[in-house]
C-alpha cells in the first residue's frame, strides 16, 4: 500500500522519492528537480521529452529561468494572467535548474504554477519540483489514484482521505507555450486558450 498523508508524501519527496498527488489539470508524478531522472526512468519516458517545474507560486519559479528585465515583464504579466492555471510556460532556463529535467534542451525549462489547492499545499512544503503526468510513456493520463498506484506500485500516492475529491482535475493536460526571444509558440494545446 503506498497511499499516504500529505506529511509522509512530503517527507518521502525529501527523501529521494518519486511520489503523485492530484493537479487542476491531470495527476503528477513528481521528484525533487535532481531525482527527475526517477521519472524518466519509472515512466520509461523518452530523453527528447522534457519535465515541467511546477511550483506553488510565481516568485518560487523566477530564479530558474533567465533573461532580460523586458523578458521578464513580459513572463510576469502572462503568469499573473494565467497562473494558477493550465498554462506551462517554456523559458530559458538558469543554472539553477538541473540539467536531467531536459537533457536533450538544459537550456530551456517549463514552469508552471497549479490552480489546485492540494497540490500548492504540497509544494509549499517541498519547493519546486520535477513533474510530469502520472501514466507509462505514450500512455493516456491516468485519472485517479487509484490507477496509478495500481501502475507504480513503488511510487507515494497521495491517499484520498488527504484532499477534497469532489474537484477533481479537469483530465486535460496544461496548454504548452515557448518563448522563442520574442514571441510565443503554441508548442501543445490543452486546457487554456492563450491570448497573449
Amino acid at each position: 500500500m503506498t497511499q499516504v498523508s500529505i506529511a509522509e508524501l512530503v517527507a518521502g519527496v525529501k527523501q529521494g522519492r518519486v511520489v503523485s498527488f492530484p493537479t487542476d489539470t491531470v495527476p503528477a508524478l513528481a521528484a525533487s528537480p535532481e531525482y527527475a531522472e526517477s521519472i524518466f526512468t519509472i515512466k520509461q519516458r523518452s530523453k527528447d521529452k522534457p519535465l515541467i517545474l511546477m511550483a506553488a507560486e510565481s516568485e518560487q519559479i523566477w530564479s530558474f529561468v533567465k533573461g532580460s528585465s523586458l523578458e521578464y515583464e513580459n513572463w510576469r504579466r502572462v503568469a499573473d494572467k494565467y497562473w494558477g492555471g493550465a498554462l506551462t510556460l517554456v523559458l530559458p532556463a538558469s543554472t539553477a535548474v538541473p540539467s536531467c529535467m531536459n537533457p536533450n534542451d538544459p537550456n530551456t525549462i517549463g514552469v508552471r504554477v497549479p490552480k489546485s489547492d492540494i497540490a500548492r499545499s504540497i509544494l509549499v512544503k517541498t519547493g519546486p519540483l520535477a513533474t510530469t503526468s502520472a501514466n507509462l510513456s505514450g500512455k493516456p493520463p491516468l485519472q485517479t489514484m487509484q490507477e496509478i498506484e495500481a501502475s507504480f506500485p513503488n511510487v507515494l500516492t497521495l491517499a484520498s482521505a488527504a484532499y477534497d475529491s469532489n474537484t477533481p482535475a479537469i483530465g486535460i493536460p496544461s496548454t504548452v507555450a515557448k518563448w522563442d526571444g520574442k514571441q510565443w509558440q503554441i508548442l501543445r494545446q490543452g486546457a487554456v486558450d492563450l491570448s497573449i
